[in-house]
């Protein structure tokens, strides 16, 4: 899993490796997502109270987008599953490609249908899991997924040799990142970084290399740049002595507003 900060050309990219049984892998990868890079945004509207929430990806079409991977990759081959998260989409890369019962140009469109399963034992274990239901419902799930949060419509890739099988989601377009560096409406549309930031720092007061060290990046310049100055900017954190900016003391705490998105972001999660 590689999250680029940048999108796919720049410099700077987050990795993690997962390993062990299959249903571990599986599980782990999932929340490891969902944790770290699904974020909802609120859209206020001019015309009436109510706001509406959407998230950057739906998790129930990255769940089926991933199982689907596990479910029909091959285990002869030693390349792994691959998702790749940008702000602009969400890649899950497996190999080799769909069976060639299904057309091209049905898999493309989302129509693939196929009774011919490349390994029926591990789809039996991951029906066991509840992770899927063996009855090729996995793409309509990921388009209605996509459909019901407003996302754009998902494409799925293969090659005429079927060497490999992609399934692109787009980011919502109403959760893109901002421009600029930081944002004044930050607790409107809280980036990727800020969120990690914000869950990193729930309890207690931390020094920036121990906020750092928890998200698992090497880079001080670009985590003082996309993680830590948008929330200071944004009310979301502060230092505990701001009077002494590099102090060798100084510490950073969550705000109340800080802890008051993130009651908010746990509590629409939960339901």
């Amino acid at each position: 899993m590689v999250w680029f900060p940048e999108g796919a050309g720049g410099d700077r990219f987050d990795e993690k490796i997962f390993k062990g049984p299959l249903a571990r892998m599986t599980r782990d990868a999932l929340s490891f997502i969902q944790r770290n890079y699904l974020i909802e945004t609120v859209l206020k509207h001019s015309d009436r109270a109510e706001a509406t929430w959407v998230w950057n990806f739906p998790y129930v079409a990255i769940e089926e987008a991933v199982v689907n991977a596990v479910y029909h990759r091959s285990y002869e081959e030693r390349e792994p599953i691959e998702v790749r998260i940008s702000y602009d989409e969400l890649v899950i890369l497996s190999f080799p490609g769909p069976d060639r019962s299904i057309k091209t140009e049905d898999f493309e469109a989302g129509r693939s249908v196929s009774r011919r399963y490349r390994n029926r034992r591990i789809g039996e274990f991951l029906k066991e899991l509840d992770l899927t239901e063996g009855r090729s419902t996995g793409v309509p799930k990921i388009l209605k997924a996509m459909a019901a949060n407003g996302s754009p419509a998902p494409r799925f890739e293969t090659d005429d040799d079927r060497l490999a099988c992609t399934i692109r989601l787009p980011v919502h377009p109403m959760a893109k990142r901002p421009d600029g560096d930081a944002t004044d409406q930050v607790t409107d549309q809280v980036t990727v970084e800020v969120m990690r930031l914000l869950l990193a720092a729930a309890q207690g007061e931390h020094t920036r290399s121990a906020l750092q060290d928890a998200l698992g990046l090497k880079h001080t310049p670009h985590f003082r740049k996309a993680y830590l100055l948008p929330t200071l900017k944004g009310g979301l954190i502060e230092m505990t002595l701001p009077s002494k900016p590099n102090s060798r003391s100084q510490r950073y705490r969550l705000t109340a507003l800080g802890q008051r998105w993130l009651e908010t972001h746990s509590s629409r999660s939960a339901s």
